[in-house]
């Protein structure tokens, strides 16, 4: 069978992985990672362009994932399949952080009335591996796995903030920063200050840039070495309360649960 041609994506990502990197496994996440809330359902033509990579090869990498049961087709369209949860599950299941942190915010979105997350840095997102609503009626996991890009949302400038200078630098100068609302900050000199206000502030407070009419405030969760593993947040609708009110009201309760949690962040 003819070597299916690298991409300059691939080869940076083949080079980086040495002899042992399994160009077929990448090649079936990033197919399965085209997937999300926008893109549902995708046709074989659809899914080839995203991922730059031959139809032929595509199909064969989508029978496989159907054989395996992650994903259907009605002949036309290609969707994933319930059993895709499993690789997400096997993460929860297997970390025991986010069995610390769910019951965590579950608490603190009961006591102030508002959403509560924990999340992690994930390339140039953060990632949801926490999260809790006040009196909710379905199962909290939907948020599970949520992504927000890190320069836009608390959550990631307060992950951001626990780099160092360099590797902060190389963060932004890799980024391309997106205007998600008429707010968001695009420019990276404002992003690196608003990081490093973060860092110096040990919170971040993020008004309407990732989603309009939304504002959030994150503190980091430390290691008991002090490291940064994880922010927690507390958002909420605009209309509800005043940034004021976020700092005084919010702000020290997030600062003691996540002193409560270091000792538990082995």
């Amino acid at each position: 069978m003819p070597r299916v041609k690298r991409n300059r994506t691939e080869q940076r990502t083949a080079d980086a992985g040495g002899p042992d990197f399994l160009e077929a496994l990448a090649r079936a996440l990033r197919i399965i990672q085209t997937f999300n809330r926008d893109r549902r359902q995708l046709t074989l033509s659809d899914i080839a362009k995203l991922v730059d990579l031959p139809r032929a090869s595509v199909r064969r990498t989508l029978h496989t994932l159907i054989h395996l049961g992650f994903a259907e087709t009605d002949g036309r369209v290609f969707r994933l399949r319930p059993r895709i949860l499993t690789l997400a599950g096997a993460y929860l299941m297997s970390n025991s952080i986010s069995d610390i942190l769910q019951p965590a915010v579950e608490r603190m979105a009961a006591e102030v009335g508002e959403a509560s997350s924990a999340a992690v840095l994930d390339g140039d997102d953060v990632i949801m591996i926490a999260h809790a609503l006040p009196n909710r009626v379905v199962n909290v996991s939907a948020q599970i796995g949520f992504r927000l890009p890190a320069v836009s949302s608390s959550l990631g400038r307060v992950l951001l903030a626990a780099l160092d200078d360099r590797e902060l630098d190389l963060q932004l100068r890799r980024m391309e920063p997106k205007k998600l609302t008429s707010a968001t900050v695009v420019d990276r000199a404002e992003l690196r200050r608003l990081i490093l206000k973060a860092r110096d502030d040990g919170f971040s407070l993020v008004d309407q840039e990732a989603e309009p009419g939304f504002c959030s405030i994150s503190v980091p969760l430390r290691r008991l070495d002090g490291r940064v593993i994880a922010a927690l947040n507390i958002g909420t609708h605009s209309n509800r309360t005043t940034l004021g009110a976020m700092r005084k009201v919010f702000l020290p309760r997030l600062r003691a649960l996540a002193t409560d949690l270091q000792s538990q962040m082995i």
